[in-house]
C-alpha cells in the first residue's frame, strides 16, 4: 500500500509521466522517444516505491520506546537536553536513506505536550550540525515513563516534513503521523535512566525496533 502522505506527490508525477509518453510518441527520433518514455516511468517507479507503507506490528510493553523511522542508527550519545527533557539524557539519530520506508511512527504511548518547527538549512542529514541547522520539527511526549523528545530532521534532498498530531493529543506506540520526504534523519532523546537497545550501524524498522527500555521502574513523569 502507498501512504496518504504521498497521494498529491504521486498524482503529479503520474500526470507527468502520462505528459511526457504522450510526447515521446509523437517524436521521430528513436533515442529522444526512448529518453521521453523510460525515464519518467523509471522516476514513477522509483515514487511509488519510496512511498510505500507497510503495515506494523508494535511490540509489546509499557517500559519500552521504539523506533519512529526506518534507517541505519548513525549515533547513540548522552547529551544534556533543555528544550523538554531538562535535564541528563541520552540520543539516538537515524539516517534514513531514499531507499528506506519514509513513513514516521509515534515511539511510545502517552500525551503530545511540545511541538516546535524550526526554519533552518538544507545540509547533509548525516551531519551532527543538522540537529540543530537543518528546518526541523521537535515532538515532546509525556509517557508513563517520562518524557520522550523525537525530531524529525530534514536533509539535503528532504524538503518537506509533514505531520499530522498536534499539542494535546493522546498518541499510541507504532501509530503513523507523517513522514520527511525523500531522505533525512530523526533524533530521538530520553531521560538518562532509559538503557540503548541497538548499537551504532545497526538498521532499525519505525514502530518494531526497540531503540530504549526502561529497567529502573522509575517513571519520571510530569503531571
Amino acid at each position: 500500500m502507498f501512504t496518504k502522505y504521498g497521494y498529491s506527490t504521486l498524482g503529479i508525477i503520474t500526470i507527468i509521466t502520462f505528459v511526457f509518453i504522450s510526447i515521446g510518441l509523437f517524436v521521430s527520433n528513436n533515442f529522444l522517444k526512448s529518453l521521453l518514455i523510460i525515464l519518467p516511468v523509471i522516476f514513477l517507479i522509483f515514487s511509488m516505491y519510496f512511498f510505500r507503507d507497510p503495515e506494523r506490528t508494535a511490540p509489546k510493553g509499557e517500559n519500552i520506546l521504539v523506533s519512529p523511522a526506518d534507517g541505519k542508527v548513525l549515533l547513540i550519545k548522552d547529551v544534556y537536553d533543555n528544550k523538554y527533557i531538562n535535564g541528563k539524557a541520552k540520543q539516538i539519530s537515524i539516517f534514513m536513506s531514499p531507499l528506506n520506508v519514509h513513513v514516521n511512527r509515534i515511539p511510545i504511548s502517552g500525551k503530545l505536550e511540545y511541538l516546535q518547527y524550526h526554519k533552518g538549512e538544507f545540509v547533509a542529514a548525516f551531519n551532527d550540525k543538522a540537529s540543530e541547522n537543518n528546518e526541523r520539527c521537535e515532538f515532546g511526549i509525556n509517557s508513563k515513563y517520562g518524557k520522550v523528545l523525537f525530531t524529525q530532521v530534514a536533509g539535503a534532498m528532504a524538503r518537506r516534513i509533514v505531520y499530522e498530531i498536534k499539542p494535546g493529543d493522546t498518541v499510541k506506540i507504532g501509530e503513523r503521523f507523517g513522514m520527511i520526504k525523500f531522505g533525512s534523519r530523526v533524533d530521538v532523546v530520553v531521560p538518562e535512566q532509559w538503557t540503548a537497545k541497538v548499537k551504532k550501524g545497526e538498521h532499525v524498522s519505525a514502530g518494531e525496533t526497540i531503540l530504549f527500555e526502561n529497567t529502573t521502574g522509575q517513571s519520571g513523569r510530569q503531571e
